[in-house]
């Protein structure tokens, strides 16, 4: 088990259409055993900004040694923000992109069939938008069946209320170059029957980017319905790069 006095600082970035609360039960399992848990309020505007803007998070609230733990597009930024902090010591993905140089991930996900944004989302403008872009909010049809798969009917509910949208350039901008991934180790929590980013493209991004690879039988939500494997993981993370 990890000395207490050297357990890393866990950074929890949330992915899009939702908010850091998707981590709580994670954050319970954790705190209690002595981690510090800090939860970033991930954006959701640009790839690049919400990268500079978890670097900056990182240099003002953390000390030490840190595990980064991104889910969905928040794989994107730990990614694209995990080498401009040099105590971050390792990656957990959960249900997460992994983008390499150059890729999206509306890339990553056409690449398994072709993703038609009209048929998944209401589409809002918002106020200073570059031209053409727009809010992306998931549609009530597709919102169990894409994201919340697995979750009680109250669940679904809650989190189709509170979901924050992501901007489509977000989601159409490609990754930066030197991604953390090539030089961190990797842990990665893959769920088997994810709607929203396909088990073989999971396997596929983990695989590359060398990634330790757990599986659960949960929807794209893991972190909500198997709190307990992801804290696992986390602390697996934790306990291979501790100093």
């Amino acid at each position: 088990m990890t000395d207490p006095a050297r357990k890393p600082t866990v950074v929890i970035v949330h992915g899009a259409w939702t908010d850091a609360s998707s981590f709580a039960g994670v954050q319970r399992l954790l705190s209690p055993e002595g981690y510090t848990v800090l939860e970033f309020a991930n954006p959701l505007r640009s790839l690049a900004g919400d990268a500079d803007y978890l670097a900056t998070f990182l240099r003002a609230r953390t000390s030490g040694p840190v595990v980064l733990v991104g889910h969905s597009y928040g794989g994107a930024v730990i990614g694209a923000a995990g080498l401009a902090v040099t105590d971050v010591r390792a990656l957990v993905y959960v249900n997460a992109f992994v983008p390499a140089e150059g890729e999206s991930l509306l890339d990553l996900l056409n690449s398994v069939g072709p993703v038609d944004p009209g048929q998944l989302f209401d589409m809002a403008p918002y106020p200073g938008a570059p031209e053409g872009d727009v809010d992306l909010y998931i549609q009530r049809g597709p919102f169990e069946p894409a994201f919340a798969t697995g979750l009680s009917d109250e669940l679904q509910t809650e989190f189709y209320a509170k979901q924050r949208p992501i901007t489509s350039a977000a989601v159409g901008a490609p990754a930066a170059p030197g991604q953390a991934w090539e030089q961190l180790p990797s842990w990665y929590v893959a769920g088997t029957v994810d709607g929203s980013i396909p088990l073989d493209l999971q396997l596929r991004m983990a695989k590359r980017a060398g990634s330790a690879v757990t599986e659960v039988e949960a929807g794209h939500l893991s972190m909500v319905s198997h709190a307990r494997e992801v804290a696992d993981v986390i602390k697996e993370a934790a306990s291979a790069t501790a100093q």
